[in-house]
């Protein structure tokens, strides 16, 4: 008599990159969770994709499965970093930069004048320079997971680097108390843990000190047109995307005021040029240099439609300012 054979066990194949899949909402914990987006790696082209997941009760999007320790620590190497910005210049000019680092400097100049401010994930920590025009006896500082950082330090665009996340053991308590603004402009969607970074933020700020956050806007109506193409899913390397109501709400249960919300000034006119960018980026070179007018129509298109869907749902990215009380209860610092 033939041994009955077990039945056989399908597996996903192990990826060192990505943690197991998780079956509920890291911000609210609920288990009704909807697939919203698959895509590829646009740059490095390596086997497989990345999910993102939508939370059908607050519908916070998540990367699901999310990157280990060492596939975060690939996707923030000096290498990729390079990669990435060199992709990134392809929509958007150094000029077209440093007009909207100063254009938020600007709408920002309403605030007290601070003494001291750290830029959370500022990179080459060009917002701090450019805010220097608005705040000029204000001390910048910098923080980042990347040696870019380091170097913005050497430049002089920063007195003092700090190397990377608020949430790192020790850094909110090394730091705290001693800002009177914390920004983080496009940096929470890169956080592991963006509440823990947010609680961290706030240690590190002064009572009545403000917090300035700005984000990619999930609900962008871009997102639905566009599908995986659209550049402010940003994967791998943007593991949260974090709808207004829900981070208004946990700031305010963290004890602030949020004093100003603005879904129109920093919506970036790049959607439809940077769709078209990714979607190409596989193609054959040939390809890619023949298609490079519609690239320049797509780029116009945005800048030219761009008075108007910033006004609209098609506005990609939302800031928020708040205060922390002065009676704000005291947290555990991470």
């Amino acid at each position: 008599m033939q041994p009955s054979l077990a039945p056989t066990q399908v597996t996903e194949p192990y990826d060192p990159f990505l943690e197991p899949r998780r079956e509920d909402c890291p911000w609210c914990g609920s288990r009704r969770l909807r697939t919203r987006m698959r895509a590829p790696d646009p740059l490095r082209h390596r086997p497989g994709s990345h999910t993102l997941d939508e939370c059908g009760d607050c519908a916070h999007v998540f990367q699901n499965p999310r990157l280990t320790a060492e596939g975060f620590a690939f996707y923030h190497r000096d290498s990729y970093e390079r990669q990435l910005e060199e992709f990134a210049e392809r929509l958007r000019s150094v000029r077209t930069v440093r007009r909207r680092h100063r254009a938020a400097a600007h709408a920002l100049s309403a605030l007290p004048d601070p003494e001291s401010w750290l830029d959370v994930g500022t990179g080459h920590a060009h917002f701090p320079e450019a805010a220097k025009e608005f705040f000029p006896y204000t001390s910048f500082d910098g923080l980042d997971p990347t040696a870019r950082v380091e170097q913005a330090l050497l430049d002089g665009r920063v007195e003092e680097a700090h190397r990377g996340y608020l949430s790192t053991p020790g850094t909110a308590a090394r730091l705290r108390a001693r800002y009177d603004v914390v920004s983080m402009f496009h940096h929470l969607q890169h956080a592991p843990e963006p509440r823990a970074e947010l609680r961290a933020a706030l240690a590190v700020l002064r009572p009545g000190g403000h917090l300035v956050v700005e984000v990619p806007d999930p609900r962008c109506a871009f997102a639905a047109l566009l599908g995986r193409w659209w550049w402010s899913y940003g994967q791998p390397r943007h593991l949260h995307l974090l709808p207004l109501a829900n981070l208004r709400a946990e700031l305010e249960r963290q004890g602030c005021t949020v004093l100003v919300t603005d879904r129109s000034a920093p919506h970036a006119p790049y959607d439809l040029s940077a769709a078209l960018t990714l979607a190409l980026s596989h193609a054959h070179p040939l390809l890619r240099a023949a298609a490079a007018p519609l690239t320049d129509v797509a780029w116009a298109l945005d800048h030219a439609l761009a008075p108007l869907t910033r006004h609209t749902p098609f506005s990609n990215a939302y800031r928020l300012v708040a205060r922390k009380n002065t009676d704000a209860a005291a947290r555990p610092l991470p």
